[in-house]
């Protein structure tokens, strides 16, 4: 018996072993959200000294997604093992440092929970299969790009790019939409943002959203089809008015305020790809 055929006679626990590998992801995720952004900040600003005819900074520790290892921000000593376990560790440390008793963000445990869980709800709506794999690319994706963009107003091409890669890669295989339908979502979800930025742009003089919004939905075209596109900018819009009007009135800013709209796509994306096509048909029943 293969472990495909095993885990289709035991979805419990392949279920269970996804919870459990999915808390790792998370745990790598964390890294992802924090370093990627870093690391892109230091090579503009080593691109910028060469521009300028400056020497490099040789003070910058080499820092990428692997050096180095994970280390306490306050007294630099490096985690152990057995202090890095996903949720355990948090817990039993009580959001302490072990060595400085420093506090860690309670970010890190909500990423991996909220990895764990997404990541066993798309494996149990899949189940094993290569829609299963793509879908969970897919959301881990997603939830690195609605973080980094939370913390930086930032939609990586590093992340965008390759979830653009991705959804034109499953289509070949018709896992969520065809190439055909794949390509021309990449291309109208492009152009739809760049096309009302530039209106924007010329009507106000400012500017609306960001470039890393247009490949976004451009790489949610390619993975869900341009079928799909009206539902994730409804939804994404909606949610983003929702959410932003509180955030304003708790905040209490009411000027112009930049606010970003990647975590809104991702939510609309993820929905989109997991319920899209039911919530379309439900639509064009009732309509």
């Amino acid at each position: 018996m293969d472990i495909m055929h095993f885990f289709a006679i035991y979805p419990t626990i392949l279920l269970i072993v996804t919870a459990f590998l999915s808390l790792f992801i998370g745990s790598f995720l964390n890294v992802v959200i924090y370093r990627l952004p870093r690391m892109m900040e230091q090579s503009w600003s080593e691109e910028c000294r060469i521009y300028l005819g400056l020497k490099p900074h040789t003070e910058h520790e080499k820092l990428n997604l692997y050096l180095p290892f994970s280390h306490c921000p306050h007294c630099k000593k490096n985690i152990r093992p057995w202090h890095n376990i996903p949720l355990l560790s948090y817990l039993w440390l009580k959001g302490k440092c072990a060595y400085c008793k420093a506090h860690i963000s309670i970010r890190y445990p909500l990423v991996e929970a909220l990895t764990c869980i997404v990541s066993v709800y798309v494996v149990w709506k899949f189940g094993i299969s290569w829609q299963a794999l793509s879908a969970l690319a897919f959301t881990w994706i997603c939830i690195c790009l609605t973080f980094v963009d939370l913390d930086h107003h930032l939609l990586p091409d590093q992340l965008t790019l390759s979830l653009l890669w991705l959804g034109l890669f499953s289509s070949l295989y018709v896992l969520f939409t065809d190439s055909h339908d794949a390509i021309i979502g990449a291309i109208a979800g492009y152009l739809i943002f760049a096309a009302t930025q530039w209106i924007f742009g010329h009507l106000t003089g400012k500017t609306g959203m960001g470039q890393g919004d247009f490949k976004f939905l451009a790489a949610l075209g390619a993975y869900l089809g341009w079928q799909m596109l009206p539902l994730v900018i409804l939804f994404a819009s909606i949610s983003g008015v929702i959410f932003s009007s509180i955030h304003l009135l708790i905040k209490r800013h009411f000027k112009s305020v930049p606010l970003p709209f990647g975590p809104y796509l991702a939510v609309a994306g993820w929905v989109a790809l997991l319920w899209g096509s039911e919530i379309m048909r439900y639509y064009f029943e009732f309509v």
